[in-house]
């Protein structure tokens, strides 16, 4: 099974190198880039990764790519995140099982400290518990039952919880025992308390039923 990496990005010039070789063992690297103003596409083209361009917008950015990529399996990373070694076995072995329509990585933060620790213990528990998966976890899935299921939508904001929720009416979504490794800069820019708190209340509202759109509205205006 092949499977292809789709990074969505908007001035990370100087992340997405490591992104890209981190992805590399799989059949390609599709970085879609949103309207950068910085070298973001040379950067990516540079670390072989194939570029595409396209309006800004996470959702809509990673739509365009899954549209656009061979394989036969999808896993869309962040640009400031890490895959670590080995990660292509694990996500075949995951999707070995017919079971299976797709999962995520465990997330570690690269930053010392106790409340990075307690960041990572909280978002581990929250995605094998409660099964509630973010994109900085990267996602994983069979290509034809992410696009079956609708895949992101072209959603400005929370993206991910939808896209996981839609492809479990598929089958099982797995949480793997392999970490990925994403940057502290959003948590190092608003606190890790505050940054926590603040996503939480995202997620309650979504779940009370308020549009993404507005939902975006909101996170990047506060």
């Amino acid at each position: 099974m092949e499977i292809s990496v789709i990074i969505p990005a908007l001035n990370e010039a100087a992340d997405i190198r490591a992104a890209v070789l981190s992805a590399l063992q799989a059949a390609e690297v599709i970085v879609v880039d949103g309207g950068s103003t910085d070298d973001t596409a040379g950067e990516a083209l540079l670390s072989g990764a194939r570029v595409i361009k396209t309006a800004r917008g996470r959702g809509g950015q990673m739509d365009a790519g899954a549209l656009q990529a061979k394989g036969e399996a999808l896993l869309f990373l962040h640009a400031d995140t890490l895959l670590p070694e080995g990660w292509r076995d694990g996500v075949l072995a995951a999707l070995g099982d017919k079971r299976v329509v797709g999962g995520a990585f465990r997330l570690s933060v690269s930053a010392k400290g106790s409340r990075f620790r307690l960041l990572e213990a909280g978002a581990n528990m929250r995605a094998s518990v409660l099964g509630l998966i973010y994109g900085d976890q990267a996602i994983f899935a069979r290509k034809e039952d992410f696009l079956n299921s609708g895949g992101f939508r072209k959603l400005p904001l929370m993206e991910d919880v939808d896209c996981v929720r839609r492809l479990r009416q598929y089958g099982r979504v797995v949480l793997l025992k392999e970490s990925v490794a994403t940057s502290s800069r959003r948590w190092a820019k608003r606190g890790v308390l505050r940054n926590a708190l603040r996503n939480l209340f995202i997620l309650a509202l979504y779940y009370a039923g308020m549009k993404p759109e507005r939902l975006y509205s909101y996170y990047y205006k506060n």
